[in-house]
């Protein structure tokens, strides 16, 4: 059975298990974003992964410290489904639901 979350956000510094729930997670039907090092590790691994600069069109900064510090992230993150006024903003700037 598909999973009701369509996209995860990944980002750790500890790598362990991170192969594992990476498979998981695309097995169920999950888009993956990931930022640097764990999309490399999840992509080494096969697990079909998504950057979050290619995700946002804007470069990981100042040493990859900022990365997910962005509108089409935050916004993915903290919309209330349902909320037809969050809804349309997602709408409106092109925002997908993480």
């Amino acid at each position: 059975m598909p999973s009701p979350i369509k996209r995860a956000l990944i980002s750790v510094s500890d790598k362990a298990g991170l192969e594992d729930f990476g498979r998981f997670l695309a097995d169920q039907g999950v888009e993956i974003l990931s930022t640097g090092g764990s999309a490399k590790a999840l992509r080494d691994a096969g697990v079909p992964v998504t950057e979050v600069s290619d995700h946002t069109g804007f470069p990981e900064i100042m040493d990859g410290r900022v990365k997910t510090l962005q509108p089409a992230i935050h916004g993915g993150l903290l919309a209330v489904r349902g909320n037809t006024e969050h809804e349309a903003a997602m709408a409106e700037h092109n925002i997908a639901p993480i």
